[in-house]
């Protein structure tokens, strides 16, 4: 295990995230007075998700640890979701001896076969000459291609032996680069400059692939609009004159969604076509034409077929692409284009400026957007507020704006921020929560408080599940999804002190402001989270639908 410790060093990893038990000892062992810092977390499936937020933040390999049994399941939802959203990521659990692993022996379960469907490769080591070897590959195929989580096994009787290693002249696997076939950078090009309104769609894949500023001079230089998806946020300036904002059924605004209906040519970048990013195909495919970019060949067609496909990391395919356009004549002007995506901005909003009580969703937002600056990191997960977020939240820069797209476990963002900070120890850092998700691992509160990782919870309190009570309007009814009993139902205050945090309730839009700026700097003086919850209005809805030419607007909208 020293040589296994070995390996996690000169990969990069400066933060594991775990909690120790007896068939994990040995790797405890070993890593004792090394150069790798240890969170010992609350639950295992918090492990995963700092180790997430922490490689989001810096590109590198997470590294959550746990013992056998129900440790390695309880990681299988931080497994998902870094499937899911493309994160690499590397889960090492003890496992019984091996000789035991047949007999049902005291939290023995055959945890590579339970992770298979959500990881790139789960694998035992059976064999402890094995281990260095087993690790290196773990982290290259976490990082190749499309990146994501893995899992390593060890039995204990593995973890003791001795092997023969030289660290000295050792250094990690080689990665491949995915390079595109440049005839079709080439009629990727031919059919932008043919279209009359295209649009660039940046995806996850443009963040993950560090090539957001390559994506800028293209857009420039072309004079081509662009939209993000929820996973591209952040990978193109907000406040360009290019920005054509988000299109979808929920996280989207009402100048994405037209910009996109107007559309004749869409080249998307690292993007999945997520089902709440598309709605209803048909709608979304429209006689529009699509080419589709993305490092994981099986990605291409998997939602619908585009008319020209290409395999390629996006940061390559964008240097070709550039290199194409910079030796070709200037000759296709899309002023007028860019001028209509303009006037939509302009006029296809939604206000934010509420200063009813009970405050307005909205209003958070645009308070949220005043107080913090571009170099902020946020975290948040699933539910209403995440919605509103995407619809009202600015971001600046790509890997600050953290989310857990596709899989959407409850409880993930403040896990995600200690991983965040743990990776950015001086950047501010804030996450934005839901009465509900806020208690799902709300005991990582600990963790942050032991470790002194300071960062602002900012709560939108509606005392309801409202993303499923917003669901269950359709089948006419409001069962089951009413959090609210005695005057506000559970005191997140008193939760934040219990755990040796602070925190602050309001009821006013008025109060918003101070409340944030007091947040921000009782984090920095306490070096621990701090908590703003805001009582919004309890039956809000976020404007949503199945179509991205029929989102029903709660509120009225000029």
């Amino acid at each position: 295990m020293q040589a296994v410790v070995d390996v996690l060093e000169s990969e990069g990893v400066d933060t594991a995230f775990g909690c120790p038990g007896a068939a994990i000892l040995p790797l405890y062992a070993a890593l004792e007075h090394r150069d790798i810092k240890h969170l010992t977390v609350r639950h295992e499936e918090g492990a995963t998700h700092m180790a997430d937020g922490w490689a989001r933040t810096n590109g590198r390999v997470g590294v959550a640890v746990g013992t056998s049994g129900p440790a390695g399941t309880n990681m299988i939802t931080g497994l998902y979701t870094a499937q899911a959203d493309s994160i690499p990521m590397v889960c090492i659990t003890g496992q019984a001896v091996s000789t035991k692993l047949h007999q049902e022996a005291f939290q023995a379960v055959d945890i590579v076969d339970v992770a298979k469907p959500v990881t790139k490769w789960s694998v035992q080591v059976k064999e402890a000459a094995q281990a260095p070897w087993m690790l290196r590959e773990a982290f290259r195929t976490a990082r190749s291609g499309r990146p994501g989580p893995v899992l390593v096994d060890f039995p204990l009787d593995v973890q003791q032996q001795e092997i023969e290693w030289d660290p000295a002249i050792d250094t990690a696997l080689p990665v491949p680069r995915v390079e595109p076939h440049m005839p079709r950078v080439e009629r990727a090009l031919d059919m932008l400059l043919a279209a009359e309104r295209p649009l660039i769609l940046a995806g996850g894949g443009v963040v993950l692939g560090e090539c957001h500023e390559r994506l800028r001079e293209l857009a420039e230089l072309l004079g081509i609009p662009v939209q993000v998806t929820l996973m591209g946020k952040g990978s193109f300036p907000e406040d360009h004159e290019l920005w054509a904002g988000m299109t979808g059924i929920q996280t989207s605004q009402r100048y994405g969604n037209q910009s996109f209906m107007e559309s004749d040519l869409v080249l998307a970048l690292g993007a999945r076509f997520g089902d709440r990013h598309t709605g209803a195909l048909d709608v979304y495919r429209g006689e529009r034409t699509f080419i589709h970019v993305d490092i994981e060949p099986t990605q291409l067609g998997k939602v619908f077929g585009p008319d020209l496909g290409v395999v390629s990391e996006a940061g390559l395919f964008l240097d070709a692409m550039l290199a194409m356009a910079k030796r070709r004549e200037r000759g296709k002007d899309f002023s007028g284009w860019k001028a209509r995506v303009g006037e939509l901005k302009r006029t296809h909003n939604r206000p934010d400026d509420y200063d009813t009580v009970p405050i307005k969703a909205p209003r958070v937002f645009r308070e949220i957007n005043e107080a913090f600056g571009p170099d902020t990191y946020f975290t948040t997960a699933i539910g209403l507020y995440q919605i509103w977020s995407g619809q009202f939240q600015t971001t600046h820069k790509p890997r600050h704006y953290q989310v857990c797209g596709q899989a959407g476990p409850l409880g993930w963002e403040i896990p995600a921020a200690i991983g965040v900070k743990s990776a950015e120890p001086e950047a501010e850092v804030v996450s934005v929560v839901g009465d509900y998700s806020f208690q799902f691992l709300v005991e990582e509160l600990a963790v942050a408080a032991q470790y002194d990782v300071g960062f602002v919870v900012i709560m939108l309190n509606n005392e309801y599940l409202g993303l499923i009570r917003m669901a269950e309007q359709g089948y006419g009814m409001n069962t089951e999804v009413d959090l609210h009993y005695d005057e506000h139902g559970t005191d997140n205050v008193k939760i934040m002190e219990a755990y040796g945090c602070s925190g602050r309730r309001v009821v006013d839009p008025g109060e918003l402001a101070d409340s944030i700026e007091w947040a921000r700097k009782e984090a920095v003086a306490t070096s621990r989270p701090v908590l703003v919850e805001v009582m919004i209005e309890r039956e809000a809805n976020t404007a949503n639908g199945v179509r991205i030419d029929a989102v029903a607007e709660p509120e009225p909208v000029s």
